[in-house]
């Protein structure tokens, strides 16, 4: 593997969920110490400062990634749960999973009652979440108890980091957003040894998957004058979406969000990353979420407002236990994403929001 394998690797296989960020916050802490000051805000959020003379300018990720969290556990030595983040129900049976416990890891798989007992009329229904539990093996409450499993422990998709046939395309968990945490780090590693016009300020924020709340107290100490909010985005290019439905393709370059349901970009910003992309002849795609939205709906609101815009990496399947990306959409977005910052100077800045 080379440096940025490496990356992806460690940062989609570590662990953690909205507000259990621990183990992914000590690892990203450890990439990002070397490269500007770290602070930590009350709610978790890592804020790594580059400091020049300029504009402050955002980079920002999220750090959780979508789980659950044990909510019951039966008689019998089944545990029940609630999601953490959005799931669809259809791409949980059958998973196996880890519980987060006091005494170590706990592993389990994710079941329902058998379609063999189900009457004809159910076989071919989806079953919903409040019908599924997670299965550790147990035949009672006192042996799940005994294991170190507790109501409130988080569990979090068994996942590994895999290079595909095309060796172009990764196949892991939580790439959302553990991608936009690594776009982020690439970056700041970029200008470490560069001049930049500008102050950066290198963002992973917490439980954005529950509610943008990390991006909501994070960027109140960045204050950034500017930002740029780095995602996984949605491929359309999977059996049974329309062209007008998406057209962001895996392998088709990085991607930038026109809008989403918290947030336009500014437009300013927006046009000086499609200038940027057809200078350095990097392909560029458009995406729309009408569904959904990113930490950019807390950050442009701070303050007086921000000017932000959402960059992403296509990804297929996420919010799953298993998306695939693809290497040169990444490497473009860390190329796009530096050379954009490298003109954010203060006159560029001013005019954002002339």
């Amino acid at each position: 593997m080379d440096q940025t394998e490496q990356l992806l690797k460690s940062l989609t296989e570590a662990q953690g969920v909205p507000g259990y960020e621990t183990e992914i916050r000590a690892l990203l802490r450890q990439y990002m110490e070397p490269l500007g000051t770290v602070t930590q805000d009350k709610l978790g959020s890592l804020i790594c400062t580059k400091t020049g003379d300029g504009p402050r300018v955002m980079l920002a990720g999220h750090m959780d990634e979508i789980g659950f969290m044990v909510s019951h556990i039966t008689k019998e030595g089944f545990l029940r749960f609630v999601q953490l983040g959005g799931w669809w129900d259809q791409v949980l049976l059958g998973h196996r999973v880890i519980i987060k416990t006091h005494k170590g890891d706990v592993i389990g798989v994710i079941g329902a009652k058998p379609p063999h007992l189900l009457p004809a009329d159910e076989r071919n229904t989806v079953v919903i979440k409040k019908k599924m539990y997670i299965d550790i093996g147990a035949t009672s409450k006192k042996e799940v108890e005994e294991a170190g499993v507790r109501m409130g422990d988080p569990v979090v998709p068994l996942s590994e980091f895999s290079i595909l046939a095309n060796p172009k395309t990764y196949m892991a968990k939580a790439f959302d957003n553990r991608v936009g945490c690594a776009l982020v780090i690439d970056a700041l590693k970029r200008f470490q040894n560069e001049m930049h016009p500008n102050t950066i300020v290198g963002v992973q924020t917490v439980m954005e998957e529950v509610g943008i709340r990390g991006a909501t107290t994070s960027v109140r100490a960045a204050k950034p004058d500017v930002a740029i909010v780095l995602e996984s985005d949605i491929a359309g290019d999977v059996p049974g979406i329309k062209e007008d439905e998406s057209n962001v393709k895996l392998g088709g370059g990085p991607s930038m969000m026109l809008y989403d349901a918290r947030m336009i970009p500014n437009i300013k910003l927006r046009d000086l990353f499609v200038e940027t992309a057809v200078s350095l002849n990097i392909p560029l795609q458009y995406s729309v979420m009408t569904g959904g939205a990113t930490d950019g709906a807390a950050i442009h609101l701070h303050g007086e407002g921000v000017p932000t815009v959402v960059i992403g990496v296509p990804s297929r399947h996420i919010h799953s236990h298993s998306a695939i990306i693809h290497r040169d959409d990444y490497d473009s977005a860390v190329k796009l994403v530096t050379a954009v910052v490298a003109k954010l100077d203060k006159d560029t800045v001013k005019k954002l929001t002339e």
